[in-house]
């Protein structure tokens, strides 16, 4: 009987799961390796199948309404003789009572290393596949692997991988590897299942036994049919060009503007004027009159020419009344600061929707409620609760957390990360993040993507778009609400809940997002990968002015999947005729404390033309400044004969030394294609993680501390990895 009869027969009969010998017969179609088993519906008959079979055999209690056999005490193992199986047979009878239908009879199979797999439906993403460790550590060590369906070959390879178990995939104890293929076989069966019969909404196929000729067998099944839940309303997608406009108004109205210190509709507008905003401001207050020296409107109907854009700061009662005044001054877009709507609960939720039907109604497209503000650093257009105003750049940043998007932002103006445009999404009434994902997509400006998440609006969207924009540039994702607290607190203030965590982190993973656990990652990694070029391996050569730093780099690289390559010959032979004898002679490179203007470069260019290390990590050669700084201060102390001129010399020559080093360094890296990271010796107020090079399509960067520095370079091996799969 094919899959779909076995379903419609099932559900004829008013059932909710297909037994034992359906669940397997069904995944055997979809090329999961079930075992060989036979049905019987007497003890005899049970003892002649268990005879052609061969002992030893297992015997289950086989009916419609036994799917958890174990716990009812339905299964019975290594029976090893005719009498063992009536007697099994005795007590199934007995326990199962009217339930028993049958008895299944199969051989018994042994094997050390068990499995689990299956197939779920999640509320967002839809049907997920599941592969991990078995047997009785199941729960105990949580060893899982998730992926979006559907999954192929590629994908089903990389679950493989992924568990941290998969050394028993291996040859075992004298035992030979696990078939790869059947797991790859059943991972992608299970994957198409899912796709292919949407009455199923769960399979188990637990365990899935290693035996002790590497196959691949499952033992036991169970599939479990219902209606999938409808899908839940998600916002209709916006035009990319609709939203882009709303970074480039020719006129703002702001609603709300106020004369008062400290208000929304103060400091809105004094951003926004003072970052240089080179088009027309209106002011809108009932009241009228003048708010710091300009005319205030009573109305938007006042305003005497065209309106792009309206920053609404005004109490959410009043909302709603603006829509008809809106449409009738054809203002098409509204940034809606104001807050009070579904982050507050059901009533507010209410007011929420109401807007939103109102607002499309009118076509007028809202960024909100309950945002930060926006801003365009390649229109001078910061409108924003902060007075930030990082230089324009490659850098997208959307963030569901207001507070923190500014915080990115602040950091981005400091350490020198240019950025493209920011949005606080706020709620995302309209204009959701997988909105924001297609705009990245066809955005040229936008090369690398920074998104702070706590949940989505339609996960399958989210996914699918992801990855596309994934193909062509980074996106790199912290994810709140990853614990029950996190998960309460997101929910007060973004009015949703954040997804089952380890699904969403496994489809961003799957999509090729980066993924971070913490806020200074996302610009460290915005860092990178707007500066450096990418790697083309794992292979990291150290040069350091420490042994130590080179010590603690050298096991950050391992721990995060980075290789510190022995020194060949060759290069060891050309590194003797730049430092002294008693130089190392292996990676990481310990310079010995000889830093003269041209040693670091010239032992960097021998690593950058050596074509066994594909990344350079220098630590301690950068960021002296601060040391010899405290130095000269006790030097002037305690000899006051020394030559002031000299002393005041010293910082100069350190930052020209430090500006050739990063010259030279960017430049290698254009010539030879590989990056270079540097990690400071101490912080110094003029340092930034990004240095502009004159002329070069590098950057310079350096961090503070190796881990920052490995982790980054880590983070883009991974996604260039990820790319090439996707290539293939």
């Amino acid at each position: 009987m094919d899959a779909a009869a076995l379903i419609r027969k099932a559900k004829a009969e008013g059932r909710t799961a297909l037994t034992e010998a359906e669940s397997k017969e069904l995944l055997r179609q979809f090329g999961v390796p079930v075992v060989k088993e036979s049905i019987a519906a007497t003890p005899e008959e049970a003892v002649a199948k268990a005879e052609e079979i061969g002992f030893p055999v297992v015997l289950k209690g086989l009916g419609t309404k036994l799917t958890h056999k174990t716990e009812r005490g339905l299964v019975h193992l290594n029976l090893k003789d005719a009498g063992d199986v009536r007697q099994a047979a005795a007590e199934v009878a007995g326990s199962a009572g009217a339930d028993l239908e049958g008895y299944l009879i199969q051989p018994m199979l042994s094997g050390r290393r068990e499995f689990v797999a299956g197939l779920f439906l999640d509320a967002q993403f839809g049907p997920v596949v599941m592969f991990g460790l078995g047997g009785i550590f199941t729960e105990a060590l949580n060893d899982v692997a998730f992926r979006i369906a559907p999954v192929d070959e590629k994908e089903a390879g990389g679950m493989i991988d992924e568990l941290r178990s998969r050394e028993l995939l291996g040859p075992f104890r004298g035992e030979p590897a696990a078939v790869r293929e059947q797991l790859v076989r059943t991972l992608t069966g299970l994957s198409r299942l899912g796709m292919e019969l949407p009455d199923v909404t769960e399979a188990d196929v637990n365990p899935l036994i290693v035996g002790p000729d590497g196959r691949v067998t499952a033992v036991d099944a169970l599939i479990v049919l219902g209606e999938r839940p409808a899908a839940k309303d998600a916002p209709p997608p916006i035009d990319p060009r609709a939203i882009v406009k709303l970074f480039y108004p020719r006129s703002i109205a702001f609603v709300g503007a106020s004369g008062t210190l400290g208000k929304w509709g103060y400091r809105l507008f004094c951003n926004v004027t003072a970052g240089g905003f080179a088009g027309q401001i209106y002011l809108v207050n009932p009241k009228g009159g003048r708010i710091a020296g300009r005319q205030a409107f009573k109305s938007v109907a006042e305003i005497p020419g065209p309106v792009d854009l309206a920053v609404v700061t005004i109490p959410a009662p009043k909302v709603l009344e603006l829509i008809p005044q809106f449409k009738e001054k054809m203002i098409k877009n509204m940034l809606l600061i104001t807050s009070g709507f579904a982050e507050t609960g059901a009533e507010g939720r209410r007011r929420e929707e109401e807007l939103v039907r109102e607002s499309r109604a009118a076509g007028i497209l809202i960024l909100g409620p309950n945002t930060m503000g926006i801003c365009n650093p390649h229109d001078n257009l910061f409108c924003c609760g902060s007075s930030v105003r990082p230089r324009p750049g490659a850098t997208a940043i959307v963030s569901q957390s207001g507070n923190l998007g500014v915080q990115l932002m602040g950091f981005a103006e400091h350490e020198g990360v240019g950025i493209r445009a920011f949005s606080g999404s706020g709620n995302e009434a309209m204009i959701t993040i997988e909105d924001y994902m297609e705009v990245f997509e066809v955005d040229e400006l936008t090369q690398t993507v920074v998104l702070y998440l706590e949940s989505v609006k339609n996960g399958r969207r989210f996914f699918e778009s992801a990855r596309r924009v994934g193909r062509k540039k980074p996106v790199v994702l912290l994810k709140g609400g990853r614990t029950q607290a996190g998960n309460r607190a997101a929910a007060s203030h973004t009015g949703a809940l954040a997804a089952n965590n380890r699904v969403f982190d496994a489809a961003a993973r799957q999509a090729g997002i980066v993924v971070v656990e913490q806020p200074m990652e996302l610009l460290d990694l915005s860092a990178a990968f707007s500066s450096l070029p990418f790697p083309r391996g794992n292979r990291v050569a150290l040069m350091t002015l420490g042994g130590g730093w080179g010590v603690v780099a050298s096991d950050l690289c391992v721990e995060y999947g980075l290789a510190i390559p022995d020194l060949s010959p060759e290069l060891i032979a050309r590194i003797d005729n730049i430092l002294p004898p008693y130089w190392s002679r292996s990676n990481p490179i310990d310079l010995v404390g000889e830093v003269g203007p041209h040693i670091p470069l010239q032992v960097m260019e021998e690593l950058m033309e050596w074509d066994g290390c594909d990344a350079v990590i220098h630590l301690g050669i950068l960021g002296m400044r601060a040391s010899l700084t405290q130095m000269i201060t006790s030097i002037r102390t305690v000899d006051p004969v020394m030559d002031k001129k000299t002393l005041e010399a010293i910082p100069g020559v350190l930052a020209e030394f430090e500006k050739n080093f990063m010259g030279h360094a960017a430049h290698l890296m254009e010539k030879h294609g590989k990056p270079v990271l540097g990690v400071n010796l101490l912080p110094d107020e003029s340092a930034r993680t990004i240095t502009e090079i004159a002329g070069c399509c590098y950057k310079g960067v350096s961090f503070l501390s190796p881990e920052r520095a490995v982790k980054a370079l880590a983070r883009m091996n991974a996604y260039r990895q990820w790319r090439e799969r996707e290539e293939t």
